[in-house]
């Protein structure tokens, strides 16, 4: 009895949702259409803001000394382009859009494959920073081990490296710099083979990797970033979250170590928000997205806006005029001409 009840109920279910597709299949198509079109992919990174945090919550110096004021670093949000997205980019005054292409080397390029070098961007800034911060408090630093990878290839040259190898040996020689790599490949013609190593997949995999010749230097045509690994005394823990990534936070990341492993501090009680790369002798190097990271350090009520001399201050300067904001802004150079104008600054 209870069976025929159950097969008489959807029975009726059925015949009421046939009937309503029938009725209502336009609506339905229309519907299905309308979502296609707002999520179907487009080549933009879609910009929705700037802001600051934190960055003590990301690096602790083990047993380092307290700051009164904070180091924050400066973000930029970014959505995936959609079609739906793109269009609000041209409503939303906050909002802008760039294209993928700005951030490729090659049109061959994936998400994935820009995912990777960003992640790998963030893992040797955080190493440069360990380096230049601890050699600038004079306190000890040891390179542990270090990896070579490709990162990017390029339209105009074919090579049989891929994004993500590890560089192993060039003719079974090993190097520990890309230097050494570079220097290498030097003696060889425009048009050679050499037999290169590298692990793909967690597999060793030999290559016949054609050399190429370009304004005078050898090359393969790639791009490659070197991963390095360092032993501190103190230790030095860094937990960035997955969805962060660049080298763009590499002179406050710095600074906050810094500022850990030094008596002084150098915050003065204020909020510092900055952006800047970093490499390992302490050099500050240009960045993008610098309108609306002074705008979000602003917005986040920040002290002083620390930012790279040249362009970027420019630029910095050029937004602060027109926004009216009250923030403070200094370009620097390098970590220790930072370290240097900070301790000249107190909150007011």
């Amino acid at each position: 009895m209870m069976n025929k009840k159950v097969k008489r109920f959807f029975k009726r279910v059925w015949k009421e949702t046939k009937d309503f597709i029938r009725e209502e299949y336009k609506f339905l198509i229309s519907i299905v259409v309308f979502y296609i079109i707002c999520t179907w992919p487009v080549n933009y990174y879609i910009i929705v803001g700037g802001g600051i945090t934190d960055v003590s919550d990301r690096v602790e110096v083990v047993d380092g000394y307290e700051s009164k004021g904070s180091f924050n670093l400066c973000y930029v949000s970014e959505l995936k382009g959609t079609t739906l997205t793109y269009v609000l980019s041209y409503i939303i005054p906050s909002w802008d859009r760039e294209s993928m292409s700005d951030y490729k080397y090659s049109e061959a390029e994936d998400y994935e494959d820009l995912a990777f070098r960003g992640d790998l961007e963030l893992k040797t800034t955080n190493n440069s920073a360990i380096k230049a911060a601890f050699d600038l408090a004079d306190k000890e630093v040891i390179e542990k081990s270090s990896k070579i990878y490709v990162v990017a290839n390029f339209d105009e040259y074919e090579s049989e490296l891929k994004i993500r190898d590890q560089l192993v040996s060039i003719n079974d020689n090993k190097f520990n710099t890309m230097q050494e790599y570079s220097d290498y490949i030097q003696k060889y013609n425009d048009g050679d083979f050499v037999k290169v190593k590298v692990i793909r997949d967690k597999k060793e995999v030999e290559l016949n990797c054609r050399i190429y010749e370009e304004e005078g230097r050898k090359i393969f045509g790639i791009m490659l970033m070197i991963d390095r690994k360092y032993e501190t005394d103190p230790k030095v823990n860094i937990s960035f979250r997955a969805s962060e990534s660049g080298p763009s936070g590499g002179l406050i990341t710095a600074l906050e170590m810094y500022n850990g492993l030094v008596k002084k501090d150098i915050s003065n009680g204020m909020n510092i928000a900055g952006t800047g790369t970093i490499d390992a002798l302490g050099n500050v190097g240009s960045i993008g997205g610098v309108r609306y990271k002074v705008i979000g350090a602003d917005a986040g009520d920040a002290d002083v806006f620390l930012v790279p001399k040249g362009k970027n201050y420019k630029e910095a300067m050029k937004v602060k005029k027109e926004k009216k904001l009250d923030i403070k802004i200094i370009g620097v150079s390098t970590l220790e001409e930072a370290v240097l104008d900070l301790s000249k600054l107190s909150k007011q």
